[in-house]
């Protein structure tokens, strides 16, 4: 095997251990897509089209030159003339060009398959990233209403000890205005009490003047008979 087409089969196997590891499950999709934006392979990932397309023309040109060859060698062999040694000779080199067509053909098949993986495994991880940012939105939002009924559950218990406060407040007023009117009758009965009183006591005064008055009557109209 030529130097090239040893290389072609060299990137023909790293293409196939590449494959293994993009589908068996070594790393979950969101370790891949970390890998493949960090800083070396994003630098390389601006220009990997231009790259993806010279890997595929060299290997579409070597696939057409081993196509080449087994169409030369092909028609060779058909012919019964040709010496023991030669048709080995051209059996070798018919199946070295069918070697090198596989192995050509292989690699870029396992690079359009490579490409895709790549794609899907980026794909899946951003929507992954997106389903989770999503769902933590959803708890934001599920957390934001819970709190917003938990304020307007206290703002109506608040207001019901409110609309309370003020109803205690009002019979606590009629109460005050209740005990407010008894106090101004007792003191108007109080009053008229005092009043009473003291008509009493000026006609208990007045009475007893005209008593001492009497007395003192009495006691001259009786001297006065003793005289005579």
């Amino acid at each position: 095997m030529s130097l090239v087409w040893t290389l072609i089969a060299g990137f023909l196997y790293a293409e196939i251990a590449l494959v293994l590891l993009l589908v068996l499950p070594v790393l979950t999709p969101y370790r891949w897509n970390r890998f493949f934006k960090s800083k070396f392979l994003s630098m390389l990932g601006q220009q990997a089209h231009i790259y993806f397309l010279l890997i595929m023309g060299i290997l579409v040109i070597f696939l057409l030159e081993a196509i080449r060859e087994m169409r030369k060698y092909s028609g060779l062999q058909q012919s019964n003339e040709v010496h023991l040694n030669v048709e080995m000779q051209h059996s070798m080199k018919l199946f070295r060009a069918q070697r090198n067509f596989y192995i050509s053909g292989f690699a870029i098949f396992l690079a359009l398959v490579i490409r895709r993986l790549v794609n899907l495994i980026c794909t899946q991880a951003n929507l992954l990233a997106q389903s989770e940012a999503s769902f933590k939105q959803a708890q934001s939002a599920t957390a934001a209403a819970r709190s917003l009924l938990e304020n307007k559950n206290t703002e109506k218990a608040k207001e019901a000890g409110e609309d309370t406060t003020l109803i205690e407040l009002n019979k606590l007023r009629e109460r005050v205005q209740e005990l407010t009117s008894d106090l101004n009758r007792e003191k108007k009965d109080k009053e008229a009490v005092k009043s009473q009183a003291e008509s009493i006591n000026r006609e208990y005064d007045r009475l007893t003047e005209e008593y001492s008055k009497l007395q003192k009557k009495i006691t001259i109209g009786g001297g006065g008979n003793k005289d005579d």
